[in-house]
Formats: C-alpha cells, sequence, structure tokens
C-alpha cells in the first residue's frame, strides 16, 4: 500500500472519482447525516469553495482516486479562523490500512504551514451499540492520531430510522504563544513548497 498510493491535490476534475467514495457512506452509512447524494454540480462546488482557503487532498492508486480528505472552516467566525475541521474519506475495502493515517500527515502539515493552530473532528458515533450503519471506528481513529474528546450531542441524527450521536475531537497542531494570531495563509500560497512524495 505505502508505495503503490500517490497523495496528491485534488481539484474539480476528481469531481466524479470523489462523489463516487462519498456516495457509498452517504447511501449506506451512517457516517455522513447527509440523506441524499449531492449532485456532481453541487460537489464540485464545494470542492471549488474549500480550496479558496483550505487544502482538499486525493490518495490515488494505479490512476483511480481510493480516498480523501479535507478541512474547512470552523465556527465562521473571524476568532475561530486559526482553526478548522477536518473531514475524510476512504475507499471502503481500504479502510484500516494506514491509508487514512497518511491524508491526516499530509493535512496535518498543510494547514499548520498555513498557521493553523487547532484541529477539530466532527464524528457521528453509535448511541448505544454498533449497528450495520455506523460504528466506532472513526472516534478510535482520531483518538489514536492524538485527538482528544471534548464533547458529546445525545441522539442529534436520525438516520436508517436509528437515532445517533456525535463527537467533537480536537487537536492541537501549533503553540498558542502571543495574544493575536497571524492571518492564516491560504492553501494555494503555501502549495508550491509541498513536497506531496513525502507523505
Amino acid at each position: 500500500m505505502e508505495n503503490d498510493v500517490r497523495i496528491r491535490k485534488a481539484d474539480v476534475s476528481d469531481t466524479e472519482e470523489l462523489l463516487r467514495i462519498y456516495d457509498y457512506y452517504v447511501q449506506k452509512t451512517a457516517i455522513t447525516f447527509e440523506y441524499d447524494t449531492p449532485s456532481p454540480e453541487e460537489f464540485s462546488d464545494r470542492i471549488t469553495d474549500i480550496l479558496k482557503k483550505y487544502p482538499y487532498i486525493a490518495a490515488e492508486k494505479d490512476g483511480k482516486i481510493v480516498g480523501y480528505a479535507y478541512v474547512h472552516s470552523f465556527g465562521g467566525r473571524m476568532a475561530y479562523d486559526c482553526s478548522a475541521e477536518t473531514t475524510i474519506y476512504l475507499d471502503p475495502e481500504l479502510r484500516k490500512s494506514g491509508l487514512g493515517k497518511r491524508l491526516y500527515a499530509a493535512i496535518e502539515d498543510i494547514t499548520s504551514r498555513q498557521g493553523i493552530l487547532n484541529l477539530y473532528a466532527c464524528i457521528a458515533v453509535p448511541h448505544g451499540d454498533e449497528d450495520r450503519y455506523l460504528t466506532r471506528n472513526s472516534a478510535d481513529f482520531h483518538e489514536h492520531l492524538g485527538y482528544r474528546l471534548t464533547g458529546t450531542f445525545y441522539k442529534c441524527g436520525n438516520k436508517f430510522g436509528n437515532w445517533y450521536d456525535m463527537v467533537w475531537m480536537e487537536k492541537m497542531i501549533g503553540k498558542h504563544d502571543g495574544s493575536s494570531v497571524p492571518p492564516i495563509i491560504p492553501f494555494n500560497q503555501v502549495l508550491p513548497d509541498i513536497d506531496f512524495s513525502k507523505y
């Protein structure tokens, strides 16, 4: 897996392949609380919007995208600008392969270069026992990577006729020095200095 997968910047030309992966999670799982798979146009707009400021990256194997990750705005107010929310989706057959760890290593390196200090993950978890639609694997994955639980919202989502909880997890990747934060550097400005081969 390590040598036959390359990580690179994603863009709107990847919409069809990225959406193919996301469709599985919409239709078959409660990992996302979306009920309907977005149209290619809507999904493409989401990619474009994220890339205005944040990284959107893809893992490619044999010319096919097998996973992706990105970060986006957290909180929507200027005071939150030093923070970002993470998202990751993998081809279902490549979960627990180490690919998620590689994508997150890239995301953490890129966002730290941008000046982002805190990363957050909003994760659906079972309310009670795991079921066919949702396990605790995502929360366990984030904990393994150094994220810590910061809060739980109980029975806040209903999908496939089941109630699910949502947890927030946090990882601080930068130093909180001084009383102010320099402006975040947009992704396209740090992109020329990114060596994707090291991930």
